[in-house]
């Protein structure tokens, strides 16, 4: 059986998309990142409830804020990306559920008074939303360099709040030179599916 999508957009998205490492300095426009949110933002989440937040680092100054905060092997990569994305999760996403669900009043309280239960459900969701937001930004013809080697706690604290938890870290531009690493293996279908 064939999937629906073109081949070629099958390629965009997934077979010939890879993580970016290197990129050029044409720069990624507030009009792309508005397409590329204006397309994954109907991506599901349970309840709605869209937890993903996205803080774009654009200025100099905020760069060299978030530099000392990556991994060594990230921060060349970080210093030249055109774009660089802090994504992240909004543990009171519950406030915008009246506006989000507004045929549900109540659902907020009645699920998700509790932190506990919200941060568990946010960071769920939003790490589904941060696959939609790299499948996007490809969707863009850019490529996407996420990234979870930084230091947590300190981008949180230069860059979010206590009610924001980085989720990961993503570079966005066009691909460079020798921008990519040789394709790593996968798992087969066999070892990943299980029919019972």
């Amino acid at each position: 059986m064939s999937l629906v999508l073109d081949p070629a957009a099958q390629d965009l998205l997934f077979r010939e998309a890879r993580t970016a490492n290197t990129f050029t300095d044409e720069p990624v426009t507030d009009e792309q990142v508005q397409a590329i949110y204006d397309l994954v933002k109907y991506g599901p989440t349970a309840f709605n409830q869209s937890p993903l937040r996205v803080t774009l680092v654009r200025s100099a100054e905020a760069r060299e804020r978030l530099l000392p905060h990556m991994a060594e092997g990230n921060r060349a990569k970080t210093a030249t990306a055109p774009l660089v994305a802090i994504l992240s999760t909004d543990h009171e996403f519950h406030e915008e559920l009246p506006r989000l669900m507004p045929h549900a009043p109540g659902i907020a309280e009645a699920f998700f008074s509790e932190r506990p239960v919200r941060e568990a459900a946010g960071s769920v969701n939003a790490a589904l939303q941060a696959g939609y937001f790299i499948v996007g930004v490809r969707a863009a013809g850019l490529a996407a360099g996420p990234m979870t080697g930084f230091d947590f706690a300190g981008v949180q604290k230069e860059f979010l709040d206590a009610d924001h938890t980085p989720l990961m870290i993503v570079n966005i531009g066009k691909p460079g030179e020798d921008a990519w690493f040789p394709r790593s293996p996968r798992l087969e279908y066999e070892d990943v599916f299980t029919t019972v």
